[in-house]
């Protein structure tokens, strides 16, 4: 396979070569207790200092309620499991999961598909490329919320997450699915389609190194260090971690390399017996060369694994199509109680800085030539700069029978977008005459949220919660472009939409181990920036989507078992969708839809560290009055999977399936289903050399069926309309050392 870029040994590399040919030489002294020595008891989720006020996941911020795991393997071994306390479907994707079973290259798409009613599409192996859409009930991304620790993150185009930009999973702690609106304390742009609450690893209390290194298929290597400072009393108490990471990868796709560094830090400040102060921040510089799919002419000619060519004559030459991105992302989360009230502010801004570059037509239906000569080389090059600032305030306090709480979320993200016509043949040069005719957008926009919240939880009985409330959301739009995107045309317009959210739910605990709950509420986006794409926005504009939430469901926690079990119906009125025409995503009402389904996966222990994971779902996401599936909308899915976790080693044998599901709208595309297996083998020496605690070696084979068959439709051609598909990624393998000094 092509390497569009040679992997560079950087200086993260060489220290983490260098800390482990300290370890083997046993020359790093030696600690008190590593993350091995001092396991806690299996408890979902687990107890974090960023979770109590700020986080999005119910179950957390409510009731720090433990669930009966009964045994390891049942409760931490568990690839995914409902919480006791959830008062809407949930899967709760643990540590143990991450570090074992995920790659290391994974991102937070990779982690949860293994959830029920979740699907992903990540054609250049794991982790190795912006995820091409992942699915959760058949909403897409855009359509529900992702924060991080809490913190409603995107862009405020569209509402949408770039998965390789940000967050690495060696800094992941846990995954929570929640598939429904939450109530009226979950705050985010699209929250009426469930919420992904990524949750960040806290600071070990002993101070320890972990270095990690993985080398895999596609020439993928990952280089990494971990710093815990331990618990520090000298300075009232303080932990912090700090990690780096390098990742470089040539991907599975041709000449669509990756090359990826994180940082990331976290420090947990004690003030007093009451009042935490927790700092977070996360760095990140990721090169990537981008392939937009195949023509099925082309994966038969050159392969599955088509993505770009080696030819510098050809727009779908690696060294003209990439993105260099840079991002950040950072918070202060002050936790105290005062006078009878829990309170939690977080204080938070996040940036993302892209510059990117392609050829004009990747897929060779147009022909060379530009300005400058008849043989030129075409391209473009756009840049998207934005910054998000902003606060979440949350209160709560024990008021007769129960509690209420009130709070609210403040954000404001200003975004400037720029695209230009360029010739690669003439070093980048504007493509026009006047160069002025070269731009293509020239735009600044922005994006405020202004949320707020107020809702009473009863304690009826004892087992009895009733918990009731309502949300008022406000988004306000700006443009002002010298050329607005579609139109060419200067545009100076706002809009403001505002709506009132009310929800309520009954949770009923009916033993220790068993409970159940009930659900309804209301859900809202505003639509997406592309609506002000036109001469005069004002003027037949794309309307609000809103939905009607109801859902049902228990779950069981007890030694030796975890089972959970839903149903669900959603009506969605004035559905937007999209379909994507080259590099122009296009965006239309379709009406009105139902999403409907049930949903429901379970653990169960064995004997002698064995036990047997499954999940399943039945979806139906149909339009109104048609009876027409949504686009990118499985019919089903399933997992089904055997685990052994005994002593030294953890094992792991999880196949997923994803059914029947049409790339486009109108029953169009039509896409079989598919099964993708994935395995696992873990083996932890313990104390190998004076100096080490720890070491794990970990081996990885996903796609074991070695299945390459078309599974999403990427697009289309911007030529000839012709069809562009992602195929799924061969067989490939992965070796990891990881070890604690």
């Amino acid at each position: 396979m092509n390497r569009p870029h040679a992997a560079r040994r950087s200086m993260l590399a060489t220290a983490v070569a260098a800390a482990l040919g300290l370890m083997t030489a046993g020359l790093l002294p030696a600690g008190t207790a590593s993350a091995a020595d001092t396991d806690a008891a299996a408890t979902v989720p687990p107890t974090t200092t960023t979770g109590t006020m700020g986080s999005n996941t119910r179950i957390i911020q409510l009731k720090k309620v433990e669930v009966k795991a009964g045994t390891e393997t049942t409760g931490d071994q568990a690839p995914s499991q409902a919480s006791l306390v959830a008062t809407e479907p949930q899967s709760i994707i643990g540590s143990r999961y991450i570090e074992n079973v995920a790659a290391s290259t994974a991102n937070y798409t990779d982690i949860v598909k293994i959830a029920p009613s979740v699907s992903d599409v990540d054609p250049n192996g794991p982790g190795l490329m912006e995820s091409q859409g992942l699915s959760v009930r058949g909403f897409q991304n855009g359509e529900y919320n992702v924060t991080f620790d809490g913190i409603p993150w995107g862009d405020s185009n569209d509402f949408t997450q770039h998965s390789t930009s940000y967050f690495m999973p060696q800094d992941i702690g846990q995954v929570t699915i929640d598939r429904g609106p939450g109530s009226a304390r979950t705050l985010g742009n699209a929250t009426f389609g469930g919420t992904l609450s990524v949750d960040s690893k806290d600071p070990e209390p002993v101070m320890g190194i972990n270095p990690f290194f993985s080398v895999g298929s596609f020439n993928t290597q990952v280089e990494g260090v971990r710093f815990d400072t331990g618990t520090m009393n000298q300075y009232g108490g303080t932990t912090a971690y700090f990690s780096a990471k390098n990742l470089s990868s040539d991907g599975y796709l041709t000449n669509a390399a990756l090359d990826r560094q994180n940082f990331f830090t976290k420090i947990v400040q004690p003030l007093g017996d009451n009042t935490t102060l927790t700092f977070a921040s996360n760095l990140t510089r990721l090169h990537q060369n981008v392939s937009l799919g195949a023509t099925r002419a082309q994966i038969e000619q050159y392969g599955p694994n088509y993505g770009l060519s080696a030819d510098p004559t050809s727009q779908s030459f690696y060294g003209y199509n990439f993105d260099k991105i840079t991002t950040d992302f950072e918070y202060l989360d002050l936790e105290t109680r005062w006078d009878g009230w829990n309170i939690g502010d977080k204080l938070y801004t996040y940036g993302y800085r892209h510059k990117g570059y392609n050829g004009s037509d990747p897929n060779g239906e147009q022909p060379n030539g530009t300005v400058y000569g008849p043989n030129d080389v075409p391209g473009q090059r756009m840049r998207m700069d934005y910054r998000s600032v902003g606060d979440i305030l949350r209160l709560s306090h024990d008021l007769g029978p129960g509690e209420i709480h009130l709070g609210g979320w403040a954000d404001r993200q200003t975004n400037k977008r720029l695209q230009y016509e360029i010739d690669w043949s003439n070093g980048g040069a504007l493509n026009a005459v006047p160069t002025s005719a070269a731009i293509d957008r020239l735009m600044d926009d922005s994006l405020t949220d202004m949320q707020t919240y107020a809702e009473y939880e009863w304690h009826t009985t004892d087992k009895l919660d009733i918990t009731g409330g309502a949300k008022y959301v406000n988004f306000r739009r700006t443009l002002d472009a010298q050329v607005n995107q579609k139109t060419g045309l200067p545009i100076h317009y706002a809009q403001s939409w505002t709506r009132a959210l009310p929800s309520v739910d009954m949770h009923y605990a009916l033993s220790d181990h068993w409970s159940a709950y009930a659900q309804w509420a209301k859900g809202f986006l505003a639509p997406n920036l592309n609506t002000f794409y036109t001469v005069d926005p004002a003027v037949n504009q794309v309307k609000p989507e809103g939905t009607t939430n109801e859902q049902i469901g228990t779950a069981w926690n007890s030694d030796g078992v975890t089972f959970s079990f839903d149903a669900y119906h959603i009506d969605f009125n004035n559905k937007i969708e999209s379909r994507k025409i080259g590099t122009v995503t296009q965006y239309y009402n379709a009406g009105g839809a139902i999403y409907k389904g049930v949903e429901g996966e379970a653990t169960v222990a064995l004997a002698d560290g064995f036990s047997v994971y499954a999940n399943a779902s039945l979806n139906n996401a149909k339009v109104k009055g048609t009876n027409e599936w949504l686009p990118n909308a499985p019919d089903r899915t399933a997992a089904l999977g055997l685990l052994f976790d005994r002593g030294p080693w953890s094992l792991s044998l999880i196949d997923k399936y994803v059914g029947v599901r049409y790339g486009d709208s109108g029953q169009t595309q039509r896409l079989g289903g598919y099964a993708s297996a994935d395995f696992a083998a873990s083996y932890a020496f313990m104390h190998p050399l004076s100096a080490v605690k720890d070491v794990e070696v970990t081996f990885k084979v996903a796609n074991l069926g070695d299945n390459k068959s078309i599974y999403a439709l990427a697009g289309y051609t911007a030529q000839d309309n012709n069809p562009l598909y992602w195929t799924i990624p061969e067989r490939s393998f992965e070796l990891d050392v990881s070890a604690h000094l």
